[in-house]
């Protein structure tokens, strides 16, 4: 019984997350995500009693690890962290051409359409980003950076990543990433 119960919450979530990656906050209702998570609508709200912000905040903290899983890995791709830069671009170009461009992050389209109304999900996002700083922090500061350094250079690595994402997904073209990644891992060279 206890699998089934973890298997059904598990399914809520996920199917949440990708509905929000592609749709946004507003564009997901709850029985849409009921039929995605093949959950019937009582079961989705004893997991989530508070509702659809609820569930959005717990679909957020799930694809805030998985995106830093994926940043991980591009970055783990290199020692010198300029290549792991370049590295990382590349493996989030060809994730987004091959969910033929409807993958972008999995958190800007619920973000911007929640900022001042959803404190929750509002929360839920600024942990996600300030995670990915971390993750990108974490390689910089291993690479011999000093902490203000790395948490500066850091920062900017995952706001240009965001950018570059969205532009992206926007022009159908692994291109802007592509030079996201050049032009970053020349700014990580400069500090290295």
């Amino acid at each position: 019984m206890k699998t089934t119960t973890t298997g059904t919450r598990e399914r809520i979530v996920r199917s949440t997350s990708r509905l929000l990656q592609r749709q946004g906050y507003e564009g997901t209702g709850i029985k849409q995500i009921s039929r995605e998570a093949e959950a019937t609508l009582g079961s989705v709200y004893h997991f989530f009693p508070g509702g659809k912000q609820e569930l959005a905040a717990e679909a957020i903290r799930h694809s805030d690890r998985e995106f830093a899983e994926l940043l991980r890995a591009g970055l783990a791709a290199a020692d010198d962290p300029a290549e792991a830069m370049t590295a990382c671009t590349g493996l989030l170009a060809t994730g987004l051409r091959e969910s033929d461009w409807q993958d972008g992050c999995p958190i800007t389209s619920t973000a911007l359409e929640t900022i001042g109304r959803a404190p929750v999900i509002e929360q839920a996002v600024a942990e996600a980003f300030t995670h990915w700083r971390a993750v990108v922090a974490e390689k910089l500061l291993a690479a011999g950076l000093g902490a203000d350094d790395a948490r500066e250079l850091a920062a900017t690595v995952v706001s240009t990543l965001e950018g570059a994402e969205l532009t992206a997904q926007v022009a159908r073209s692994e291109e802007p990433l592509h030079l996201a990644g050049k032009h970053l891992a020349r700014l990580v060279r400069s500090y290295c």
